[in-house]
């Protein structure tokens, strides 16, 4: 692999419970914490067809953490990312914290 370039994505629920991965999804909301607390920014990020999907197929939510930040260029609710980093379960839910983010544009017609 060259420098520049993501190893395959998978989908959201089939995330290891440890260990490094690639994923993509929809930001679906953000944390922000208030300015008398530690400082992280906090995105929920979702498949976008998670609603079309049989919810017995398992989770379609991760968390991303960027321990030390308050914002995060370019991450809002609504913005398409690839992720990239060590997935552990926290509370229930895949997160990654500090992952390596990039967003992916749509095209506009």
């Amino acid at each position: 692999m060259q420098y520049g370039e993501w190893p395959p994505a998978v989908a959201i629920n089939e995330l290891p419970p440890r260990g490094r991965a690639v994923c993509c999804g929809v930001v679906d909301a953000v944390t922000i914490l208030p300015a008398s607390a530690s400082p992280a920014y906090t995105a929920i990020v979702t498949d976008r067809e998670s609603h079309k999907l049989d919810p017995a197929a398992g989770n379609h939510r991760l968390r991303l953490v960027w321990i030390g930040r308050r914002r995060v260029p370019g991450v809002a609710a609504g913005t398409r990312l690839r992720v990239e980093g060590m997935v552990s379960l926290r509370e229930g839910l895949p997160t990654m914290y500090n992952p390596r983010y990039e967003i992916i544009g749509t095209q506009e017609s």
